[in-house]
């Protein structure tokens, strides 16, 4: 008999364990809160209401633009295996490569090289070269500290990494306190607040140093930074994606918010969901969730505690939201000010910008709104809660329409330096805010935001729980969940889901069902192998409890390991019997 799996979330964690089930022969029931057409959760590109004029589409707005780093491989793993209808083709084909990037601001404008560099010399003078060279504040010798620092973070093993960073903010790791205000903000706090609007003095600096250094890809010769599809969000992606599992078999209900578990003998034993027929139960013999922390939280029984301890820190681990949450502006005229992302390290509301037409070589932007746009600025507010420029309000507590021309003044002064205008107001004929931003009730409030994103802070492992949950029949598929990625992601909903999925196989084969499917495959974080063997080493130093190499060597060791960037070189610079002789009192 084919075992039955629920699913409860159409985003990316959802669609995944669906499309994996679906593959390996589950019945799968897919239940989302929106409409199927909606479907993608962060991920999803919206229809703007009201503004379609004939027989155009709906001007195509976004939760957030999407980013696709180079070091995703789960989802570009996903996306070959769904094919593009009446094309040889699948939807990895649609993603498109930015060739490069932007600091814009009031004082700077550094362009950066959207491919990773192929030596260690072209990666000390491509971002951080182009940053110190850019007379921004950033001292040379703040510059060869940082970068000591992420070595540091290369030649450190797993277990000193959980042991000793994870406890620690990423501020401290890089002693930020101490140092100049641009070391902060093109060093320190840039990636995390734009990226993932994370705070540098929040985050753990285990999750911020791993992903800094998957972002930079020093190790990765030929890789690129930045990929964005080449159409909006839903049709280059989520609505394949759902015709492709649906085509594998797998049933999507829309409009039906789940609302309760019921759980008796330490297993779920049912689900209650929500639809505009009222309140339906559902039956199944695994239960998957792949909402948000922050609605499934709530639905956390005390039962379900008792059952899977590893849920007790879902609640405490709910508080860690904050919003990142998109607004485009739609144009009369093409705008691709740079072929990749534009970051606004002067603006208060931490802006990051894309424009998108220039990637879009397939769209006719005519058949959208009223037939006059030409383009597309995406941009994402990564911080709600810094006073503005105008107003000098939060951005949550200014109306929709405050938003919208507080962000515009703060791309104006960005970008319209020198006497030349980078961003024409007037080419301006259409605004779309999020529509998750929401008024708030009663009046006089701030506003509401329906889908806050997970930030990492320190300490906050323990506080996620494994996809695979303790009880036997309910599993967890978001990005909350204990994932290398560690971070609230698609490549970490992603990854969750597929971990999910092995759960669910391995109990079906100690049931003597589904021998023959394979595991989903779970992908490690790349590093570069020219440091394994230091790793090595500070796996046996930290075993003996000796502490990291770096604290015995002198300042300016960085250049020591980057002269020794060769096997033969780091051989040599990592032989025991060498350290032997350097560091007689502990060997």
């Amino acid at each position: 008999m084919t075992a039955t799996v629920a699913v409860f979330g159409g985003g990316v964690g959802g669609l995944t364990a669906a499309h994996e089930l679906g593959e390996r022969g589950f019945s799968v029931d897919v239940f989302e809160r929106r409409p199927i057409v909606a479907a993608g959760g962060k991920a999803r590109s919206i229809r703007v209401p009201g503004s379609a004029v004939g027989d155009r589409k709906p001007l195509p707005g976004e939760h957030g633009f999407r980013f696709f780093p180079g070091f995703y491989q789960h989802i570009p793993d996903t996306m070959e295996r769904i094919p593009i209808e009446g094309q040889n083709k699948s939807v990895v084909d649609n993603l498109v490569t930015a060739t490069k990037g932007l600091f814009a601001g009031e004082r700077i404008a550094i362009t950066i090289p959207g491919s990773f560099p192929d030596t260690i010399d072209e990666i000390k003078s491509s971002l951080f070269g182009a940053i110190a060279a850019s007379q921004v504040g950033v001292d040379p010798e703040e510059l060869r500290f940082f970068i000591e620092r992420l070595l540091v973070l290369l030649t450190m093993c797993p277990k000193r990494r959980f042991k000793e960073l994870e406890t620690k903010s990423w501020f401290e790791f890089v002693d930020a306190d101490g140092r100049s205000n641009a070391y902060k903000k093109y060093l320190a706090d840039g990636m995390t607040r734009r990226c993932v609007a994370a705070r540098a003095d929040e985050m753990s600096a285990r999750t911020c140093g791993v992903i800094l250094l998957q972002l930079l890809g020093c190790f990765e010769p030929g890789m690129h930074l930045d990929r964005l599809l080449n159409a909006p969000t839903n049709d280059a992606w989520i609505d394949p994606w759902v015709a492709h599992s649906q085509s594998l078999g797998v049933r999507f209900h829309g409009e039906q918010e789940l609302t309760g578990f019921e759980c008796h003998g330490g297993r779920i034993t049912g689900a209650t969901v929500q639809g505009p027929d009222g309140p339906a139960q559902i039956t199944a013999d695994y239960y998957v969730a792949a909402l948000p922390v922050d609605r499934m939280a709530p639905l956390v029984t005390d039962a379900m505690r008792a059952a899977a301890p590893s849920l007790e820190g879902m609640q405490e681990l709910m508080d860690d939201v904050r919003w990142m949450n998109g607004i485009q502006f739609f144009l009369d005229r093409p705008l691709p000010i740079v072929k990749g992302h534009i970051v606004y390290p002067d603006g208060p509301f931490s802006l990051t910008s894309v424009s998108q037409a220039q990637f879009w070589a397939d769209v006719d932007l005519s058949g959208y709104g009223d037939g006059t746009v030409k383009d597309v600025l995406s941009v994402d507010i990564s911080d709600w809660e810094t006073p503005g420029v105008l107003f000098n309000k939060r951005a949550m507590d200014l109306t929709p329409k405050e938003i919208e021309q507080e962000v515009i003044e703060q791309l104006s002064r960005a970008l319209n330096r020198d006497g030349e205008v980078g961003f024409p107001t007037d080419a301006i004929r259409h605004v779309f805010l999020d529509d998750d931003i929401v008024s708030p009730n009663p009046p006089g409030q701030p506003l509401v935001n329906l889908e806050p994103l997970l930030i990492n802070k320190v300490n906050a492992w323990e506080l996620r729980p494994p996809a695979v949950t303790g009880m036997e029949n309910f599993f967890l598929a978001a990005d909350y969940v204990q994932t290398n990625t560690d971070l609230a992601t698609m490549e970490g909903a992603n990854e969750a889901a597929r971990r999910a999925v092995n759960g669910i196989l391995e109990v079906e084969r100690s049931r003597g069902g589904m021998t023959d499917q394979d595991d989903c495959r779970v992908f490690e974080l790349r590093e570069p192998a020219v440091f394994r063997p230091f790793k090595n080493l500070d796996d046996s130093l930290l075993d003996s409890n000796i502490e990291h190499l770096s604290e015995f060597l002198p300042a300016g060791f960085a250049s020591a390991m980057l002269g020794f960037a060769d096997v033969d070189g780091l051989a040599k610079l990592v032989d025991v019997k060498v350290l032997a002789d350097l560091f007689p009192f502990h060997f």
